[in-house]
Parts: structure tokens; C-alpha cells; sequence
């Protein structure tokens, strides 16, 4: 019985972990919508529209599903990773062009040494870490800075 338990539980786990399933490349925006349901943000990527699926205020993962012009997905990517977060532009991003990559942050807040808005976005550091980057805007919405450090939420939970 408690093998029957241990299988079970196991494969509702690796279920949980497969994420979302997206239809295949070059399937229709209706087919992406009805496998992955609605999406929680929309934006727009040059002439590429970008439907995001975040995991909640506190989870780690927001998956990105790239349609183009012609409504039929391009690809589809978790984007909280080191990766994406090395290709945003300091002096040149805006705060739609990281809506459209990086999807919407997980907390907003105002520090007093930053003269705008800071973007709080939680995410596994080399697919590792639980981290949490600040993207930090000016009063124009233009990205300054973007600092990294452990997620404060989670500090000495790698361990356990």
C-alpha cells in the first residue's frame, strides 16, 4: 500500500512539473488559448504578440507563447532565467519592452534611492538559486539598473 501511495504521489508530482503543455509550433492562437487556457497578460513584440502564463504572485515561472503575425506560435519559453534576464538593455528598455519579455514582475515597489518604479521578479538563478531581480526604471520608464539577490521569501530554503 505504501508503494501504491509513493507511485501515486510521484506521478502527480512529475505531472505538476511538466508545466504547461503548448500545442505544437505553427498552431493557432485559438489552439494555444484552448491548451493553455487564457493567458494573463498580452503584449505586443514588433509585429510578434506575446501571450504570457504566469505561476502566481510567488512562483518562479512565466511562460511566454510567441505568435506572429499571422496568429500561429513561433515558440513558447519559460523567460525568468539568467539568460533573459542578461539580454535587457540598460538605458534602452522600457517598461513594455520588458512586459513583452519578461512578462508582468510578481511586486512593485518605490525605493528611495531610485528615482522610479522597481520590478521585483522571483526566479531559480541558474535554474538553482532562488533569487529575485530588481529592474529598476526612471520616472520615464527606461530601465537604469538591474540588481540580483537572494529571494528574502525564501532565504534558507535551498538547504532544506
Amino acid at each position: 500500500m505504501k508503494k501504491v501511495m509513493v507511485a501515486t504521489i510521484f506521478a502527480i508530482s512529475l505531472s505538476a512539473c511538466a508545466g504547461l503543455q503548448p500545442p505544437p509550433a505553427g498552431s493557432s492562437e485559438a489552439a494555444v488559448i484552448a491548451s493553455l487556457g487564457q493567458p494573463t497578460g498580452r503584449y505586443t513584440q514588433g509585429s510578434n504578440t506575446m501571450l504570457e502564463y504566469t505561476q502566481g504572485p510567488l512562483g518562479q515561472t512565466t511562460y511566454m507563447a510567441k505568435l506572429g503575425s499571422d496568429g500561429r506560435l513561433l515558440s513558447f519559453e519559460q523567460v525568468l532565467t539568467s539568460e533573459k534576464f542578461a539580454s535587457v538593455a540598460i538605458q534602452r528598455d522600457t517598461k513594455q519592452s520588458i512586459l513583452a519579455t519578461l512578462g508582468r514582475p510578481n511586486e512593485v515597489v518605490h525605493y528611495a534611492s531610485v528615482d522610479g518604479d522597481v520590478w521585483l521578479y522571483r526566479y531559480k538563478e541558474q535554474r538553482v538559486w532562488d533569487s529575485m531581480m530588481h529592474v529598476e526604471f526612471d520616472r520615464n520608464g527606461v530601465v537604469q539598473a538591474m540588481v540580483n539577490g537572494p529571494d528574502p521569501d525564501r532565504q534558507g530554503r535551498q538547504l532544506r
